[in-house]
């Protein structure tokens, strides 16, 4: 393993598209004016970014006018949320950190927990009741979790919301999944699809009573501040080429991840393959192995050659047991999170799946056991 190194955490951050990249380089000669002002540099880059926001509107399926793009898909995701309403925000036991923080940080607003099931599924019987109590004006269910793939079930729990807008963060699934029918705004991430870092997207319905929720502007559908505009024509590219080509894709990341499930349950002794086996993303899986420590097996693996991710994949301190795989009554350490690139081939893993029994056992070893 030591001769390539298998980078398997793309659900971090997927390596840049080759339609990203050649884009990205032709954009920086011609994007970089301040679209906002009247000469000619400008009107040209206003050009670009109006380009790049009608590229972005038809791969998911949206007005051009209800694309916004932000500086990060975590930003994407607090503007989105806290645009919304601020008087109490329900949200899923299981959201990415991003949506935890913005519902602490309002602090006028009291903020529910949803529960899930033990693959990561809301609840969507707390959904009703949390909406019939009065206790909420927005609700925040992911599209996909970020840790376990687990698809939530919107279509339910928009019926279950009613009135109460629905925020949905789609960073884990967009581009890789078609867009969601539901949900009054909806946030992405662009480096999740293999776009540059630095880019978030934000889909804003019309319909939608959402107002920008910072400094600023009282009322706004613009992008606030952005100026990244080889960022967002980048990102429009990838995406574009990522939706195109994801049917393939997918089918072949669930069977490689199907074979992750499969041999880790038969060849490693004491371990939790988290979340469920179909209605899930296609392109990751996280498991955990009893006596082992995750930081260890990450640690082993990359010496190895392998990059994965371990602890709380939802939070900037990773060493943290995860909040996601406790709030499904799941082991929580000794967890490891595999997830594909487009190019990750079935050597890849079976490498990676060959060196881990040994891994495993050497490390439990190593603590006594």
């Amino acid at each position: 393993m030591t001769e390539r190194f298998t980078y398997l955490d793309a659900a971090s951050a997927e390596p840049l598209h080759p339609a990203a990249r050649e884009v990205l380089l032709a954009a920086a000669d011609q994007g970089y004016a301040d679209p906002r002002r009247l000469h000619r540099p400008a009107r040209n880059a206003g050009l670009l970014l109006s380009n790049a926001r009608e590229v972005v509107a038809e791969a998911l399926g949206v007005r051009r006018d209800e694309v916004l793009f932000t500086s990060s898909g975590t930003s994407a995701v607090h503007a989105g949320l806290l645009g919304l309403g601020s008087r109490g925000i329900g949200h899923s036991a299981v959201e990415h950190q991003a949506v935890i923080d913005a519902a602490r940080w309002s602090q006028r607003s009291p903020v529910t927990e949803l529960a899930v099931d033990g693959e990561a599924g809301v609840d969507v019987g707390t959904v009703r009741d949390a909406v019939h109590a009065g206790e909420v004006d927005v609700i925040a269910v992911q599209q996909a979790n970020h840790e376990v793939g687990t698809l939530q079930p919107l279509d339910e729990v928009a019926s279950a919301a009613g009135p109460v807008p629905l925020f949905v963060d789609a960073c884990a699934a967009m581009g890789r999944l078609p867009l969601p029918s539901v949900g009054d705004v909806i946030a992405g991430s662009a480096r999740k699809w293999g776009g540059p870092g630095g880019v978030g997207v934000l889909v804003v319905r019309r319909s939608a009573r959402w107002r920008w929720p910072f400094p600023g502007d009282e009322w706004s559908r613009t992008d606030q501040g952005f100026s990244n505009i080889p960022g967002a024509l980048a990102a429009a590219a990838a995406l574009q080429a990522v939706v195109a080509e994801r049917q393939a894709v997918n089918a072949r990341q669930h069977e490689l991840i199907s074979l992750v499930r499969q041999r880790v349950r038969a060849e490693v002794p004491d371990v939790d393959v988290a979340g469920p086996a179909d209605e899930r993303l296609p392109h990751l899986v996280t498991f955990s192995a009893l006596y082992v420590d995750g930081e260890a097996l990450v640690t082993a693996l990359d010496r190895l050659g392998a990059g994965v991710a371990s602890g709380s994949a939802c939070t900037s301190d990773t060493r943290e047991p995860s909040r996601v795989l406790a709030a499904m009554g799941a082991l929580t350490h000794g967890n490891v999170r595999l997830s594909l690139t487009r190019d990750t081939t079935r050597e890849d893993v079976e490498r990676v799946l060959d060196a881990l029994p040994g891994i495993i056992k050497d490390l439990r070893a190593e603590a006594g056991l």
